[in-house]
């Protein structure tokens, strides 16, 4: 039976880190991997990607996108023989520039009662796609803070008049809806969010359309 790879998954060039912890077989493929990340980091799979491993590309070949010279089917994790600690990359959405870079942290031995591959751990929600990259997604954080607090004191000043008691007060439906729909978008932007049991669903999910192993 093949051995379980321990992968750390790091999002570069954004701190606080943005990582996961993954279990995953040695005989997985590139292409089977590909569609890991993708579920690990919420991703959609909507944009060009690669992996470089040992100086070499290694991807699924799109229409009028770049192609590979190997099937990404047929090539797996164990070929590379990987020693512990080494390193190798995942690139997507080359607009954006995401960068994962992922390291072999263990290589333990089997385990026939699990269902792989499994997220064991991680922090931080993946920013969001086509945000801008790296560096928009950390002025973005940089703005949260206050984005949320104007949003709060927007809501509370259109809505002031009712909240004070005065059934006749007049309050402007357009700003309200507004103001509430501002308090809303900042209430969907979690970065500090991970749901490790919806990742290990999602990931379950893709182990059955493929056949659990």
């Amino acid at each position: 039976m093949p051995d379980l790879y321990q992968l750390r998954v790091v999002l570069r060039n954004v701190s606080p880190l943005i990582w996961r912890r993954l279990l995953v077989r040695s005989d997985t493929s590139i292409a089977e991997l590909h569609a890991v990340l993708q579920t690990a980091m919420g991703w959609s799979d909507t944009h060009l990607d690669r992996f470089r491993i040992h100086g070499k590309a290694y991807g699924i070949a799109q229409c009028g996108g770049i192609s590979f010279a190997d099937d990404p089917f047929e090539i797996r994790l164990s070929d590379f023989r990987l020693r512990r600690g080494e390193r190798f990359l995942y690139e997507y959405d080359f607009m954006d520039g995401w960068i994962l870079d992922i390291r072999l942290e263990e290589t333990l031995a089997a385990d026939a009662k699990g269902i792989h591959p499994r997220c064991t751990a991680g922090r931080r929600a993946t920013p969001p796609e086509d945000c801008g990259g790296f560096e928009a997604y950390l002025a973005r954080l940089d703005r949260y803070e206050t984005e949320r607090w104007d949003a709060l004191m927007r809501l509370v000043e259109v809505a002031e008049p009712f909240l004070s008691g005065d059934n006749r007060a007049d309050v402007d439906d357009e700003q309200l809806r507004e103001a509430y729909d501002a308090v809303e978008a900042c209430a969907r932007f979690r970065p500090e969010h991970f749901d490790r049991k919806a990742v290990n669903a999602a990931l379950r999910g893709l182990a059955a359309g493929a056949g659990a192993r």
